[in-house]
């Protein structure tokens, strides 16, 4: 009962992909790469997921109900982190944060898309919450730079950061409570259950790289995670320095989103998920 799907079968091969169906390599039991709860191939249906370094892959299982059969790109170090999650070999930190907790937040030292490298050494703080739009929690992500972002060789005081995401194709945001258009090319990685990157469409269209990425994979609460498995989509905030700030509870971001998008201080985009 286990599912290999094409992506993944043109990376193992059709032989290793043969013996993964016919039962010979599968494992007897595992614990589901998206839900971490068990699960036994013989039993229920199950998706191979194989996480694709840049000289290593390692191959996980999940419930199909969690999530199909794919190909989740990775960084190497991301890879290791994957693989002692899987192993159990990482101790504290592998439980997502549980539901109620202050919101997860971390910052990275990833300069916003098109800025090249940032004078003030801003890094971007993003904070994980869910935003109640037509009556429904969507999983959200809230990003706001440390300093104010410029522009490559502009040495003004000015603040760029909303005008390159929009020219990336983000969006203006002038009402919360609309959920925001799509961006082409982005998308949110979660693996193994925490939050690992947001990615960017790579040049001249190859393999996407890194906009934002955790110094270390940030867990997501149950509640997130369910929403963004649910949805595979994941709506990102973005703000100026200041604007937002760390908030303590869910109530509290969605006032202060609404406050920055009746400044005309908040942008958004909506991004497929990418992994598990």
């Amino acid at each position: 009962m286990l599912d290999v799907s094409d992506d993944v079968r043109a990376e193992i091969g059709e032989e290793e992909a043969a013996r993964l169906i016919a039962g010979d390599s599968a494992p007897g039991s595992y614990d589901c790469t998206s839900c971490r709860a068990p699960g036994d191939p013989e039993q229920e249906r199950t998706s191979t997921v194989l996480f694709l370094g840049e000289e290593t892959a390692v191959l996980a299982f999940a419930h199909a109900t969690c999530i199909p059969s794919q190909v989740v790109p990775v960084s190497e170090e991301q890879l290791k982190d994957a693989v002692r999650t899987i192993t159990g070999g990482s101790g504290a930190g592998d439980a997502p944060a549980p539901g109620g907790a202050p919101l997860p937040s971390s910052p990275a030292g990833a300069p916003p898309a098109g800025s090249g490298p940032a004078p003030r050494q801003a890094v971007l703080g993003v904070t994980c919450g869910q935003v109640l739009i037509d009556d429904q929690l969507h999983p959200a992500l809230v990003v706001e730079p440390t300093a104010p972002i410029t522009r490559p060789g502009s040495d003004g005081p000015g603040d760029d950061f909303l005008p390159l995401l929009i020219e990336q194709g983000f969006m203006p945001v002038n009402d919360v409570a609309r959920a925001p258009a799509p961006v082409g090319g982005w998308s949110v990685l979660l693996a193994m259950g925490r939050l690992h990157a947001i990615l960017q469409p790579g040049p001249g269209g190859g393999q996407p790289t890194s906009w934002w990425q955790a110094h270390q994979p940030l867990p997501v609460t149950d509640d997130w995670r369910t929403a963004a498995n649910r949805s595979r989509t994941v709506y990102v905030y973005a703000a100026p320095v200041g604007t937002i700030g760390q908030q303590p509870r869910e109530d509290l971001l969605r006032d202060a989103l609404e406050k920055a998008a009746a400044g005309g201080l908040l942008v958004a985009a909506a991004m497929p998920l990418a992994g598990t």
